[in-house]
Formats: structure tokens, C-alpha cells, sequence
């Protein structure tokens, strides 16, 4: 093994203020290691009891998260670390977080912490001194892990924008085709209409029937399912029996509300040989005016989540403090969690408290505790769930509540929800914000959030205050 020297520790940032009396205690009371490149230096979960000082090379640790290696923080003789690393006096650290490897030839002493209150006793100044180190590395820590977090809720909610957007730009593309042939249907249709010297003002009346089933659609909307396919078979029946035979008719004429009573008005009004060829081309063109509706309603529906994204990543903004609508924010949010909420068949409940101020805020940050919030009750409830969103306010405060009527959070581990990294998650299943990122944003804003879980009922409330006195962030 290579003797170490007291020259050689006074080249590390931290040590070198330090007596060479206190130098050779160190040398002394550690062993000393080498490292070729790539080698694994310390494993994730195994127990942290070991102090490293950096004679030589940098050391890469990738923090564990959710399954996979992720790279936090290069270590090395600088002022941010200086040169120390592993364990730290006082540190609640019980085991590592992660994994730490050699880049190039790495030289360490390392020293096991049952010498680290002898060596406090030794130099009270040297341990302040590590613990000022250490303050620093849990600073940069967290800063890496809300970048990292905020990448990943970024990354969680473009795919879930992505499905969301999916539906209604696949049901375009589906619109688009079946209109293109009903649209060329039409020339055909129209054509054998005009062949029967139909009256203008028959078609006038049409039109009337048409506008006023149109006016009338609440009432059919009412309409049970039995009812609306006992419905469909009476018209299907009484067009069978006038020599008009497809199932396609009847479904159409039942869905704006037809009876066989209006088929009858409408051969009485056109004549026998003419109503032949009414009906085809009055069913061709209320599907046509309904899929127009629904080309219409799927691009609004595009519209809405692009709004909605908008305002919920706060685009166009600064990173000051902005005047918010709580309200519209959480809105926005059930609108881009929408996919999720509709594919458990969720029933969103809303208790909005009225005249709610618009409040001051970091408005992306705080639309991120809405959207992890929102997803971790997704989550809990099973299908048919129920998620409430209350809110109220008095002099000082605007409190959001989101209630689940899930398994609740287990008592042992509900203390520990608020911890860095702590997930009941499997990778992939989360937005990728953590509850502490959470609890720092709503600290950020000087607010305050509580939980409280039992079986069939979970409750985050999320206090705000009404007036800041953040200037800047």
C-alpha cells in the first residue's frame, strides 16, 4: 500500500488550515484506497460509515431513484466539497442513496465514523467546517434533484398531453374521411331528389322538422338507453315497411329524436314515390351536420388542452410573482389529467368557494403541487372512484383541498411522505414530482400543507397566503 504523507492531505481543500498533528491523526486513522476508472466506490443501500478525503481523481455519484441510476453530483477537491465526501459528522445519512464511481485513477482515505467524536474532540473547528461542506452538498443535492423532478414531471405530463391530444386528433383524421363520402354521397342523393320534382316548400317544412328535433335534443338526451333502442326498432320497422330497409337510417333519425309519427308527416307532406328518396338524402345530411358538430367539438377540444397547457406551464411569463386564478389553474389541471380521470371512470367533485381572490404565486411551481396532488388521488381511488376539490378562504389564507375516497396512506408511512425520494410508486407511474418538491414549493410561498389518511378518505389541504412578501424568485 502507498504510505501517505502529510504533504499529500495539504493539498485538499478542507484540510489544508490543519496542523500537521491533526494531519497525521487523520493519516493514521484511516485506510487508504485506489480506484481504477469505472469502479464502483460505494453501493446503494448499503450502510454509510465511512468519511472520504480525495487525495487524487473525482468521484461520480448517481442517485437511486424509482429503479434507475440517476447522475446527481461529481465530487471533487474543490470548494464545494473540499474534497470530502461519504458520511459527514452529524449527518442523519443511514445509508447511501445511491451509487459512487471512479472517474480516472481515484486515490481516497477513508475513515469509519466510529472516529468521529474523537476527532471532534481533536478540532472542534475542523468538524463546523464539514458541516458547512455538508450544508453545501445538500444545497446543490436539491437544486439537481428539482431540475431533475421538474424534467420528469415535464416529460410524464408530454405524454399524458400527447394521449390526451391523441383522441381528438385521431377522431379529426376519422371525421374528415366519413365527411369526405358522405359529401360525395350527396351528389348522388341530390340528384334523385331533384328527379322527383320535389317542391321547394317541402323542403322547407324538412327543414323546420329538422330545426325543431334539433331544439328538442335535451329531451331526447333524456331518453334511456332501453327507450332509444326501442325506438330505433319502431323506425327501423315502420321504414322496413315503406320499402326503406338499413338500420344506419333509423339509428340517425332515432338520435335527433324522430319518431315513426315524423316519418309519417313527411311522406304525407312529399307524397309516397317522393319520400323514397327524401329519406336517404335527409338522413345523409343530418349525419353530415353532425359530424361537421363533431369535427367542430373535437377541435375545440384540441383548443382547450393547448389553453390549458398554456396556462398551466404559465407561458409568456416572468418567474416573478404573478396574480393567479386558483380556480382556473385547477381547472386547467383536471383538463390535462383528464385522460387518466376518464380511463378509471373518476367522478371529479367540485366545492369552489365563490368570490376566491386571485392570489400571488410562482404560478408554474404552484401548478405543479395541483398536478401532483390531483395524480397521487388518481392513483389511490379504484375505478369508479371519487376525487372531491374543495376550497375556502378566510383573512389570510386560500386553502385547496383534494380528497380521495381511496385506501388511505399506511399510518407507518405517513410520516415519511414528505421525504426526498419516498415513492409507494412504480417507475413510471408517477408525475415525476415528488411530495417534498411539493412541500418546498408550498414553503416557497411562505404556505403550509397538511395531510390526514384513514381508510376510504385522504386529505391534502394546501394553504396560500393571500398577500406575499416574496419579491422575487
Amino acid at each position: 500500500m502507498q504510505s501517505v504523507k502529510i504533504e499529500d492531505l495539504k493539498s485538499v481543500i478542507a484540510l489544508k488550515d490543519l496542523p500537521d498533528e491533526h494531519l497525521q491523526w487523520i493519516i493514521d486513522h484511516a485506510e487508504y484506497h485506489e480506484y481504477a476508472d469505472g469502479e464502483l466506490i460505494a453501493k446503494y443501500g448499503e450502510p454509510a460509515e465511512i468519511m472520504w478525503i480525495s487525495l487524487a481523481g473525482k468521484v461520480a455519484f448517481y442517485m437511486y431513484i424509482n429503479g434507475r441510476q440517476v447522475y446527481f453530483f461529481t465530487f471533487e477537491n474543490n470548494n464545494v466539497t473540499g474534497g470530502i465526501g461519504g458520511l459527514m459528522p452529524y449527518s442523519r445519512m443511514k445509508t447511501y442513496p445511491g451509487y459512487s464511481y471512479a472517474l480516472g485513477e481515484v486515490k481516497l482515505l477513508r475513515i469509519h465514523k466510529k472516529y468521529f467524536e474523537e476527532l471532534e474532540h481533536l478540532n472542534p473547528d475542523f468538524i463546523q467546517k464539514l458541516i458547512g461542506y455538508m450544508t453545501e452538498r445538500a444545497k446543490v443535492f436539491a437544486t439537481t434533484q428539482l431540475q431533475h423532478e421538474k424534467v420528469n414531471a415535464l416529460g410524464n405530463l408530454a405524454a399524458g398531453i400527447a394521449h390526451e391530444m391523441n383522441n381528438p386528433a385521431a377522431a379529426i383524421s376519422g371525421i374528415s374521411d366519413d365527411l369526405k363520402k358522405r359529401l360525395t354521397l350527396n351528389y348522388e342523393l341530390t340528384k334523385k331528389l331533384l328527379q322527383c320534382k320535389i317542391a321547394p316548400e317541402h323542403l322547407h317544412v324538412i327543414r323546420l322538422l329538422v330545426e325543431q328535433k334539433e331544439n328538442e335534443k335535451d329531451a331526447t338526451r333524456k331518453m334511456t338507453t332501453m327507450q332509444r333502442m326501442e325506438n330505433e326498432d319502431a323506425l327501423e320497422d315502420w321504414l322496413e315497411e315503406n320499402g326503406i330497409s338499413k338500420r344506419q337510417m333509423a339509428e340517425t333519425f332515432s338520435e335527433i329524436g324522430f319518431s315513426t309519427e315524423d316519418l309519417v308527416f313527411i311522406r304525407n307532406e312529399v307524397g309516397p314515390e317522393s319520400f323514397i328518396e327524401v329519406i336517404p338524402w335527409l338522413e345523409n345530411l343530418i349525419s353530415s351536420q353532425k359530424i361537421i358538430k363533431d369535427l367542430a367539438d373535437a377541435s375545440e377540444r384540441i383548443s382547450n388542452l393547448v389553453s390549458a397547457i398554456k396556462s398551466h406551464v404559465h407561458m409568456d411569463r416572468t418567474n416573478d410573482l404573478q396574480p393567479t386564478n386558483i380556480h382556473q389553474d385547477i381547472e386547467n389541471t383536471i383538463t390535462l389529467l383528464g385522460f387518466k380521470i376518464r380511463e378509471k371512470n373518476i367522478e371529479i367533485k367540485k366545492a369552489f368557494v365563490e368570490g376566491l381572490p386571485e392570489i400571488p404565486a410562482f404560478v408554474g411551481e404552484l401548478n405543479q403541487v395541483w398536478t401532483n396532488l390531483l395524480d397521487n388521488a388518481i392513483f389511490a381511488v379504484g375505478k369508479n372512484g371519487e376525487i372531491s376539490i374543495e376550497t375556502s378562504r378566510d383573512d389570510k389564507n386560500v386553502t385547496v383541498s383534494i380528497i380521495d375516497n381511496g385506501g388511505g396512506i399506511p399510518h407507518d408511512i405517513l410520516s415519511r411522505i414528505f421525504d426526498p425520494f419516498f415513492t409507494t410508486k412504480k417507475v413510471g407511474e408517477g408525475t415525476g414530482i415528488g411530495l417534498d418538491i411539493v412541500s418546498r414549493i408550498v414553503k416557497n410561498h411562505h404556505g403550509d400543507i397538511k395531510v390526514e389518511s384513514w381508510h376510504g378518505r385522504t386529505v391534502f389541504s394546501v394553504s396560500i397566503p393571500i398577500v406575499q412578501t416574496i419579491v422575487s424568485h
